[in-house]
Parts: structure tokens; sequence; C-alpha cells
């Protein structure tokens, strides 16, 4: 096995993809650099395919995952500052959820506890100007910690997806977590300068968690690290890694949506 992609470090260099946009002379084979990079689609499919049921094919996720990669080879910018890996794992992430919605696979018990757990969150943490502990979503649900925990695993499946789910405004309008990290070379002067502003406040919002979520949201999301092994740094149960991963991303879709419709 090559290796680079053993060790989940980008197997091509930054001369490779210039060569391969046509800013050197060499020949570079797209199925090559597509070849290369599989491996990114079974982290990316392996990593989602823990949160869904089991009657999800993984191997229809997997080749819709590998349209992303063929779409993050074509255009990614080696100039933009970041690894081809983490610019492919998103594109390749947002083409599987987009085929999982296309599906519309999430049971709706699911849809909604994730509903009612967000808008409580809101709520609570509108009136508290913070995050809110899990006591306080508790107390407003009217829930003991046992319920609560029942209705986060129940949701689980959603909110392990929100970061992907659009925050829309009052004309429908909106967009992601995950399209505010996204490439920006198909949009507009406009809507750059709105996900620019969309992912300040972001970035602002998450500075103010608590320790625990904010390293929580980093291992996941940008160090690609399984639920086992964040469980294991905290010396924490997964479940409960879970439960405050869903916390945290579903009162930070509340927040975006209600910076969007001020």
């Amino acid at each position: 096995m090559n290796s680079t992609v053993a060790s989940g470090k980008d197997a091509a260099p930054k001369t490779v993809w210039r060569a391969y946009q046509g800013v050197s002379p060499s020949n570079v084979d797209e199925k090559d650099l597509i070849e290369r990079h599989l491996y990114l689609v079974r982290n990316v499919v392996d990593r989602i395919k823990l949160n869904l049921p089991t009657h999800i094919d993984a191997d229809d996720l997997y080749s819709v995952g590998v349209t992303g990669l063929i779409a993050a080879v074509r255009k990614f910018d080696p100039e933009q500052g970041c690894t081809f890996a983490s610019y492919a794992a998103m594109r390749i992430r947002g083409a599987v959820l987009d085929e999982l919605r296309r599906m519309d696979w999430c049971p709706r018990r699911a849809r909604a506890r994730s509903r009612k757990l967000k808008e409580t969150i809101i709520e609570v943490e509108q009136k508290l100007g913070r995050a809110a502990s899990d006591e306080e979503i508790c107390s407003a649900l009217g829930l003991t910690q046992k319920d609560y925990a029942k209705w986060v695993e129940d949701a689980r499946p959603v909110t392990f997806l929100a970061i992907d789910h659009r925050n829309e405004n009052e004309d429908g309008e909106g967009a992601s977590l995950h399209e505010l990290l996204k490439d920006e070379t198909d949009v507009t002067g406009r809507e750059n300068l709105e996900k620019r502003e969309l992912l300040e406040l972001l970035t602002q919002r998450i500075s103010e968690l608590p320790d625990i979520p904010k390293k929580i949201l980093a291992m996941y999301y940008f160090e690609n690290m399984r639920l086992a092994e964040i469980a294991a740094v905290f010396n924490l149960t997964e479940s409960r890694i879970c439960q405050i991963h869903a916390q945290t991303i579903l009162g930070l879709r509340g927040y975006l949506g209600r910076a969007r419709n001020r």
C-alpha cells in the first residue's frame, strides 16, 4: 500500500496538481489522481454510515462519494492554502449527504425530536445569552437526564448530519455549515460576502463554547477522529460524546438561523 495513502495524507504533491491543471507540461492522468485518493471516499462513507440505519447500503453511498471525489479533483486549487484531503472530504461528504436527503431516509421521530431539541436550545440560549448546559435544556423540556439522553439518541441520525443541513431565512434561502467551509469558486461576490459574514459569526460562536464541546467539533470535523477515539481522549463514554455533539450542533444551527433573520 502506498505510504501516503495509508497515513491519510495527500497522495499527490502540489506540483502534481499544477501539472494536472496545465500549469506545467507534465502529463498527469485524472484517473490516476482519483485512484490515489479513493481511500478518502471509504473514510468518509464509513464515518457517516456509523450514524445511519442498517438498511442503508454503504456501497451505494460509496458510488455517490466517488462522484464527489471526481468533482474535487477537477476543482481543487492548490494555491488556496488547504490540503486536497480536507477539500475532497468536504466534497465527498456533501455528495453523500445530498443523496441521503434525496432518499429521505431519516425516521420521522428522529426529525421531530431533533426539531424540538433545536427549538428548545434556541429558546434557552436566547434567554441566557450563552451556550446552554444539559441541565438547563432538561429543565426546559421537562425531562430527566435519562429521558434527555434517550431523546438525543433518537435524534442522533439527524444531528450527526446537521452540519450539512441548510439554515434558511424567511425567503427559504440559506447556507449549511458545511457550505460555509467549502470552496468559493462557484459563488458571486454577494454570496461570498454573506458566507464570510456567517463564517465569522460561526467562528465567534464556536470560540465562546465550553472547552469540551469546542474540542469535540475540532476533533470530529477537522481532525477526522472517530467518536470512540474522542471518547477515549476525554475519558467519557461514546454516547456522552454523541450527546454533547448533538446539543452543540443544534445550538450552532439555531444561532446561525437567528443571525440570518435579523
